[in-house]
């Protein structure tokens, strides 16, 4: 007896000396836990998803690639997958399973000696403790932590709401955080759409992903997948059959389907840069917030060609260079090129060798894949030597003059014609490439409501990330006169007004040189009407001009329409002397063509959170009827208000509409006549040809782009933005408006249209076929009894009077004859 009671003492004492160390462990572990309570309003970094206007994923921002998926929107089969692989009590125990322990312990005990790892028993509430609020830490201490705040976690919070954390937050490789964002880089599919051998996959990663990697590991994934599809079977989720079946499919990983995105890398960085501006980089990076962009796809590829092909067409004007590089020995030449990494910029291209280049009727390439082609020698005919004076070497006889056996250069497939103009059959011919050295921006825009539809930055984002549509200040050159004439057109003048054209000189003081500007032709034309000297693009016309209205006038139209926001109200500065922005330019162009109302340009249409919230819309108009339940039959579309700003009169704006269509019909972009489309538009070009521009529009969309170098530079004597810039132009209206009628510009009210002669500004004649259409403010038209004035630009100048017999008489001139002189200030 005593005996006993001496055991059951000891047993007692035991008892409380280990329910005293456990008190004393878990008070000592408690004191630094963390505060588990926060997971009530946790929101784990979700994805931010950037759509293009038709709703296809353009980019992704995340610190961790995320998608969240709410407990009731996750599938059945997904949860059961887990919970046979990670816990199948999940929904019995409290936190702790001492059932898995056991069995944990006993199958470590039967692996001793076996070289395997330990089996662990960590729950699944005990996976979002340590993932969630501890580290990753291989200890005793961590699990005791781990144990205790599973237990807290489950009296805090719902079984759903634990699961909904844990199939969100766990990391299951390929930067995929959580099932959704998984399933989508594995499989390329909706949770919703996978297979049961896809799901199990999916089960099997979070221990170890990298342990089964679906193919450098394809073994034990396969295996491990397996497994879990077993435990679903033996846990009653699945038949007996349909695991048989999943175990016997192979382990398939298909890539995000390319057809479901679309890739424009300079817009995706402009939205990102206004998402930062809004909200922040957390925000951004963690905020799961999904942006419907203003882009529209097919556009933006027909733009973004459009510059590639105007690019490359410069260029090739301007000769050839050289080869990329050289290759000496031709040992496993398929495996040596395809181990040189093409240059930046050759996106599209392929890297090519030289085999032989003493063939008359081309170069024999060779290719990285191992197979053979041809450079004809009719697309090896540009490649003319180029020299630093800007001048071209001589003809292209034969192949070897362009490139030698072993040189390594850019090709394209091509089914071009041969040097008797028959065509090359496909597949195994190649035009020559050249990565061009300028670079240039296109923005293509709404006028009507500012969505940017389309932007590229440069000839290829992987050249450089700079955006030059939107951060490159270039000069405008002459695209900026039409704000000069619209301010002469604002303070009472018209477009028949005449206007000298004759030599001029400004003295800006201060001890610089005398500034004599000079047209584009070198010669001076008399009394011009105000119309063509935007059609001809008229530099002298245009500072007489703006020194008879004023450059103070100037400067308050061109920062009203947003195309500087500082002009120094200097003459020169009439030429596009200032600096601006392609997006600048397109968008003050876009408030000509909208009648003159303001538009803010904007690459997002709408924001909304993680929760589907929208936070922000760029149309702002209110509509109270736009929340309809439904639509009935009878029922009549929401009367949206025009809320935008009018900043100047639609009547002169629309006059310098139908000036600027005169440059497309009679002036310095009748390139674009073929299109057969109202277009209207101003090309551009700066001192010494370093910048090349043509901004333009239909009624219903702007586009405007500039060529040039980096590093301003001479484009060449013979660069214009007639030549450069027009044809980039031309190629993105041609697709825009093929399947589009041919509207024309819209006519404002408040005019009178008059058929006038517009080389003189004159009413026309009988018979006269020049005769256009010209709008004037009504009291304004041309009156063959009043005489017309000539503006000389002379600040204290008497307008010249031409067509008055007595004041002809008395200057001892011819009536109606063109006033002589220089006029102006000199």
């Amino acid at each position: 007896m005593r005996l006993l009671l001496s055991l059951l003492m000891s047993v007692v004492l035991l008892a409380l000396a280990g329910a005293g160390g456990l008190v004393f462990l878990l008070d000592h572990y408690n004191q630094d836990l963390p505060d588990y309570t926060k997971l009530a309003n946790y929101q784990p970094p979700v994805t931010t998803r950037v759509h293009a206007g038709d709703g296809r994923l353009m980019a992704e921002f995340a610190s961790e690639r995320r998608i969240f998926v709410p407990m009731d929107a996750m599938p059945r089969r997904v949860i059961n997958a887990f919970m046979s692989a990670e816990d199948k009590n999940f929904y019995d125990h409290k936190g702790v399973d001492p059932t898995g322990i056991i069995r944990a312990v006993l199958m470590n005990v039967e692996n001793l000696g076996r070289d395997r790892r330990p089996v662990g028993a960590s729950t699944i509430t005990q996976q979002v403790a340590k993932n969630m609020l501890l580290t990753n830490e291989v200890s005793f201490a961590r699990k005791i932590k781990e144990a205790i705040l599973a237990v807290r976690i489950e009296r805090a919070f719902t079984k759903d709401r634990i699961m909904e954390l844990y199939l969100n937050e766990i990391f299951l490789g390929f930067r995929s955080y959580g099932v959704a964002a998984a399933a989508l880089n594995y499989f390329n599919k909706a949770l919703d759409e996978l297979e049961i051998e896809e799901v199990a996959y999916l089960a099997a990663l979070p221990k170890a992903p990298s342990n089964y990697h679906p193919e450098r590991q394809r073994d034990a994934a396969v295996a491990r997948r397996n497994w879990v599809i077993g435990r679903m079977a033996d846990d009653g989720y699945i038949t007996a059959e349909e695991a048989r079946a999943a175990q016997a499919k192979p382990l398939v990983v298909r890539k995000r389907d390319e057809q479901e995105t679309v890739t424009a890398e300079y817009f995706a960085e402009e939205v990102r840069r206004e998402l930062v501006k809004l909200y922040g980089e957390q925000a951004l990076y963690e905020g799961g917030l999904s942006v419907r962009s203003s882009m529209d796809p097919r556009l933006q590829a027909v733009a973004t060609k459009a510059l590639r092909d105007g690019l490359v067409a410069y260029d090739r004007r301007h000769g050839w260079r050289g080869p990329v590089g050289k290759m000496d020995n031709f040992d496993g030449w398929p495996k040596k090129l395809a181990a040189i990494a093409p240059p930046a910029g050759s996106d599209g291209w392929k890297l090519a060798v030289v085999l032989k280049d003493d063939l008359a009727d081309g170069l024999d390439i060779g290719l990285a894949d191992g197979t053979r082609g041809k450079i004809p020698l009719t697309e090896l005919r540009w490649a003319r030597a180029y020299k630093d004076d800007d001048t071209l070497g001589p003809a292209v006889r034969k192949p070897s003059d362009v490139a030698k056996l072993g040189d390594l250069l850019l090709v394209e497939p091509t089914n071009g014609k041969d040097e008797k103009g028959k065509d090359l059959p496909p597949g195994s011919y190649f035009a020559l490439r050249q990565i061009p050295t300028v670079q240039g921006g296109l923005v293509a825009l709404d006028p009507h409501t500012g969505r940017v539809l389309a932007m590229v930055g440069g000839f290829s984002p992987h050249m450089s990330v700079f955006n030059r549509a939107t951060q490159a200040m270039r000069q405008p050159g002459s695209s900026f006169k039409p704000f000069v004439y619209l301010t002469a057109l604002n303070q009472g003048l018209t477009p028949s007004t005449l206007v000298m054209d004759a030599p001029f000189e400004y003295n800006p003081g201060g001890g610089q040189p005398i500034w004599r500007p000079e047209n584009y032709s070198g010669q001076f034309y008399g009394p011009t009407p105000l119309r063509v000297g935007i059609e001809k693009s008229r530099n002298v016309m245009t500072v007489r001009l703006a020194q008879h209205i004023g450059m103070d006038k100037v400067k308050a139209l061109v920062e009203k329409f947003g195309v500087v926001d500082n002009l120094h109200p200097y003459l020169p500065m009439a030429l596009g002397a200032g600096e601006t922005t392609v997006l600048r330019m397109s968008t003050a162009y876009a408030m000509l063509a909208n009648g003159g109302k303001r538009v803010t340009p904007t690459f997002i249409d709408r924001i909304q959170d993680r929760n589907g919230k929208t936070i922000f819309r760029h149309d702002g108009r209110p509509c109270a009827t736009c929340a309809a339940p439904g639509w009935r039959d009878g029922m009549l579309p929401p009367a949206l208000p025009d809320t935008r700003e009018q900043i100047n009169d639609p009547r002169t704006a629309y006059q310098i509409v139908s000036i600027m269509e005169g440059v497309v019909q009679r002036g310095t972009a009748t390139a674009l006549l073929s299109l057969g489309k109202p277009l209207a538009g101003k090309t551009g070009t700066t001192n010494d040809s370093n910048d090349a521009w043509f901004v333009g529009f239909s009624p219903d969309l702007v586009v405007g782009t500039y060529i040039g170098f980096d590093q301003p530079r001479s484009l060449g004597g013979s660069e214009t933005g007639g030549s450069a810039a027009v044809p980039v132009f031309k190629e993105v209206m041609a697709d825009a408006l093929k399947d589009k009628p041919a509207t024309p510009f819209r006519v404002p009210p408040g005019l009178r249209l008059v058929r006038v002669n517009p080389a003189n500004g004159q009413l026309a004649q009988p018979g006269d076929r020049k005769a256009i259409w010209e709008a004037f403010l009504p009291g304004t038209e041309p009156n063959p009894d009043r005489p017309q004035t000539v503006l000389d630009g002379s600040a204290n100048a008497t307008p010249t009077i031409v067509g008055d017999p007595a004041a002809d008489a008395s200057a001892g001139a011819a009536p109606a004859a063109a006033v002589q002189g220089t006029g102006g200030l000199y």
